[in-house]
């Protein structure tokens, strides 16, 4: 049998299984927190909502963005590369798309690709190359930068070393040094407290993803649950919040907007899709959860991406 612990976080009979640390224990997690949220039904006077959103200065038709996906562009499949394909994706659908990490060459082409496309560095101890690479982006027409702020430790407890390259720490200081080497707006990728969120505004970044970077960190909190906290201690109208990790229907996407996000990024709910049909399974599964933000903006009498309200999620 199943042990169970009673949840910090009611869901059903206010249980969850006992977590090892493991990302796959972090997800699920996740996942229950997503479900026990509960919505309040407010239809007089809804209307078909309008999921226009705009992120920078620019004007996006949903505030569903692409993932932040690193390493993919080596699986190809007929002559396509996934991360150009979801980059033609976020062309066609009129959304912001994400790069994680992949050389300044596979970089390029994603971007010419022609999708507004913001750059996610890794936190290197090579300083100098993580400003090489927000030159980079710059200079190749990058919407937005950022880096992983959470991407230094390995699983040996020393700082991690990805694809042969040394990772390190990053300070305030750093971060205020790479938002000043740039006229991009720069972003604070995988925080997951109010105190990072405070030191990576306190540095000049004009965006934070909220997330545990598909439960790398053991044991880490719901990305959703810890966006209501960063917001209870800075909230200022011009700092976008975007939410990653679990987000993998319309719904999701309405409770992560409820609770105060600006946006949110799907990774895992199109890797199927990507894969398996290229940048036409990845418009098919974005339409649906078009549809399904959209049926539950309307059950609420949500009319646009501005009106969201926090008071219709409930915990039961």
């Amino acid at each position: 049998m199943e042990e169970k612990i009673k949840s910090p976080w009611p869901g059903p009979e206010g249980l969850i299984p006992v977590t090892s640390g493991r990302a796959d224990d972090a997800n699920l997690i996740n996942r229950r927190y997503l479900d026990s949220m509960m919505v309040e039904m407010r239809v007089i006077g809804a209307v078909e909502p309008n999921l226009e959103t705009e992120i920078f200065g620019r004007k996006f038709s949903s505030p569903i963005m692409m993932p932040t996906f690193s390493h993919l562009n080596k699986v190809g499949k007929n002559g396509q590369k996934p991360m150009e394909a979801y980059a033609e994706a976020a062309k066609e659908m009129n959304l912001l798309n994400w790069v994680g990490m992949e050389p300044d060459e596979e970089f390029a082409a994603i971007a010419a690709v022609g999708a507004p496309t913001v750059r996610i560095i890794k936190p290197f101890a090579d300083h100098d190359l993580i400003l090489e690479q927000i030159a980079f982006a710059e200079a190749h027409g990058a919407f937005a930068v950022g880096i992983d702020i959470d991407h230094i430790a390995g699983k040996d407890g020393h700082y991690d070393v990805v694809d042969g390259q040394p990772l390190g720490p990053v300070t305030q200081e750093d971060l205020a040094q790479y938002v000043k080497s740039t006229h991009l707006p720069f972003i604070a990728k995988s925080v997951l407290s109010p105190d990072d969120a405070i030191d990576a505004v306190r540095a000049g970044c004009k965006g934070l993803v909220i997330s545990h970077h598909h439960g790398r960190i053991p044991f880490g909190v719901p990305p959703t649950y810890m966006l209501q906290k960063i917001m209870e201690v800075i909230y200022d109208p011009d700092l976008q919040y975007f939410v990653d990790c679990g987000i993998d229907t319309g719904y999701d996407a309405y409770k992560a907007m409820a609770l105060g996000a600006n946006a949110v990024a799907v990774g895992r709910g199109i890797l199927a899709p990507l894969l398996k049909e290229g940048k036409d399974g990845v418009v098919k599964k974005v339409r649906k959860m078009n549809e399904q933000l959209s049926e539950m903006m309307m059950y609420t009498s949500v009319a646009d991406t501005q009106s969201f309200r926090r008071s219709v999620i409930h915990m039961l």
